[in-house]
């Protein structure tokens, strides 16, 4: 399960001016590991409010289009060849699009399996990194969090965790910093 990392990196060229140092997660064993970071400048949505801001998220303008920070990262990502949903933890819905906009979608057999195998590690629904990806036999979970607002969950690394105990690899996770 653990992906060819050059094929991975081939495959996101289009972020690579946007790399930036990655970060340490040390595990329960004691080991550490580096998940890559990057780093990307959003536009604040100044048009006609959202409807469901789901408890006051930002909203980003998106081409001319408002999003939530997660759906403009899968969209970005859907613009080079992948596939992937928003994977939200707090209603247990996958989504490709706003709330009360789109209605959440299911995902594929082999996508589901490999989520709900995690999920069954893990013990809980929640940790889950927000944005899941796949891409021919390639698979990412991308974790995203505001500048100075957002940090890392103890759920969230339970979720590495368990994920790399099953055979994805840290290359299989990236964060994703951003800011307005």
């Amino acid at each position: 399960m653990n992906e060819n990392n050059s094929s991975l990196e081939e495959s996101l060229l289009f972020l690579k001016s946007n790399k930036v140092n990655g970060e340490i997660f040390s595990l329960s064993s004691g080991e550490q590991i580096l998940i890559q970071k990057y780093f990307l400048n959003f536009i604040e949505w100044k048009g006609e409010p959202v409807i469901n801001s789901y408890g006051n998220k930002m909203v980003i303008d998106y081409n001319g289009e408002p999003l939530f920070a997660e759906l403009v990262v899968l969209n970005l990502f859907k613009e080079h060849g992948w596939n992937g949903v928003w994977v939200d933890s707090y209603r247990r819905k996958y989504r490709v699009g706003l709330p009360d906009v789109i209605d959440p979608v299911e995902i594929p057999d082999e996508q589901k399996e490999l989520l709900d195998t995690i999920r069954n590690k893990t013990g809980k629904f929640g940790g889950c990194w927000d944005v899941f990806l796949w891409k021919d036999d390639q698979v990412l979970f991308i974790e995203l969090k505001r500048q100075k607002k957002d940090s890392i969950q103890d759920s969230q690394r339970k979720w590495l965790e368990h994920s790399l105990s099953y055979g994805l690899g840290p290359n299989n996770f990236s964060l994703l910093e951003w800011k307005i």
